[in-house]
């Protein structure tokens, strides 16, 4: 078997091997790396230790010697110039506001980008280079629609605002057709069923997610200053689109949530008397309020069960819990009620939005509380209603 590892453009050395998974599982147990299927190689960060250890893999694995990391003068001084052009392109979305998770996208498929056009100059790259990499990755990689829309949003972000190119033809191009999907809605009964087999803070993350209607990263990402108790609201902050926006409070959850949030101050004031108990903050606020990361008022309301701990510098802090831990609970939840639906997180957000129009309440209100900003994105949950008796009726109800 031959193993070739490589300094790739972005700075990460660049596994490439024939499928194998028994080397898949030795590469994976390495740690620090990721398997990237568009450029069909694994990546790891360029460290001695990283290099020890696949130098070591080479030699037990593949019948060759160690490989040779080295670079010729122009791939050093390319690698060198894709890693000054990463570096600002990151900067530019940062300075306008581009969510971390839009950053790091675009940020990765511009190094594939740049790594599938390997022998040209960033500099020099046209439409004609975006043409033949959205066509590649449309009809060679199993890619959905959405992705690729959002590789090409990447791809013309650096054209149009590091190179002052517009991209005005891109000729024959081929892309996905976006397909349209209903989305998967749960009866009340079924959203009963998942939230009582759910126990402590994931329950209570799963009650809010269907009484308000937000988004998972949403609801995880609450301070305590967002939710008003006296007036039944919950202030969605930098929501989807970097939007904020108002949703209600059920009065259902109120008693279970100041619960809930005693609890959570008791823990926020341990971690203030052990020296800790400061919280990220948006923007620059950190550096404008002093002292606001231990406030009260900006505390995570769904916080970590444990700090983290910077190995380096000793730092601990306590962030919101991770949206995978949500994720998984919920999973286990419909496995366990046995419904034969691919429902997940997103599912109790469109349960709130259809059982919301089931009751008569008007699209408009809430198209505001789901925070879209198409009507035609709220219209898709009055095509999922069951119409019941009054609905049309098959012919074969009546034979």
């Amino acid at each position: 078997m031959t193993i070739r590892v490589t300094v790739h453009n972005s700075g990460q050395l660049a596994v490439e091997c024939a499928h194998d998974a028994g080397l898949a599982r030795k590469l994976q147990a390495l740690g620090g790396g990721s398997y990237d299927r568009v450029l069909k190689c694994w990546l790891f960060p360029d460290t001695k230790e990283k290099r020890d250890a696949l130098c070591a893999l080479v030699r037990s694995v593949a019948d060759q010697g160690a490989p040779e990391f080295g670079q010729n003068q122009a791939s050093a001084e390319r690698t060198r110039e894709v890693g000054r052009l990463l570096e600002t392109y990151r900067k530019i979305l940062v300075a306008r506001h581009y969510s971390p998770r839009t950053v790091d996208a675009y940020h990765k498929w511009l190094t594939r980008f740049f790594d599938f056009h390997r022998t040209i100059a960033p500099a020099r790259l046209d439409e004609s280079h975006v043409n033949s990499y959205i066509s590649h990755i449309a009809t060679s990689d199993a890619i959905s629609a959405s992705t690729q829309n959002q590789a090409l949003a990447a791809i013309l972000f650096y054209m149009r605002f590091m190179l002052s190119r517009p991209v005005t033809e891109l000729g024959s191009v081929i892309r996905a057709k976006k397909s349209q999907r209903l989305p998967v809605v749960l009866s009340r009964d079924e959203v009963r069923s998942i939230i009582s087999r759910m126990t402590g803070t994931h329950q209570l993350i799963a009650l809010v997610l269907y009484g308000t209607g937000m988004r998972l990263a949403e609801c995880i990402s609450l301070r305590v200053q967002d939710i008003d108790f006296e007036r039944h609201e919950i202030l969605v902050r930098n929501g989807k689109g970097a939007k904020d926006r108002r949703t209600m409070l059920p009065s259902a959850l109120i008693p279970r949530l100041r619960r809930h949030l005693e609890n959570v101050r008791s823990i926020h004031s341990r971690d203030v008397g052990d020296g800790y108990g400061a919280v990220p903050l948006p923007g620059a606020l950190s550096a404008k309020y002093g002292g606001a990361s231990r406030d009260w008022r900006w505390q995570w309301v769904f916080p970590q069960s444990r700090r983290w701990k910077n190995e380096g510098s000793g730092e601990q802090g306590r962030y919101h819990v991770d949206e995978s831990v949500i994720q998984r609970s919920i999973q286990m939840a419909v496995r366990d009620t046995g419904i034969a639906k691919r429902a997940s997180c997103h599912s109790l957000r469109h349960s709130f939005a259809t059982h919301l129009i089931e009751n008569g309440y008007d699209i408009r209100t809430v198209q505001e509380l789901l925070g879209h900003t198409d009507l035609k994105t709220t219209m898709i949950y009055t095509h999922v209603l069951n119409k019941g008796p009054a609905g049309v009726k098959s012919p074969l109800d009546q034979l």
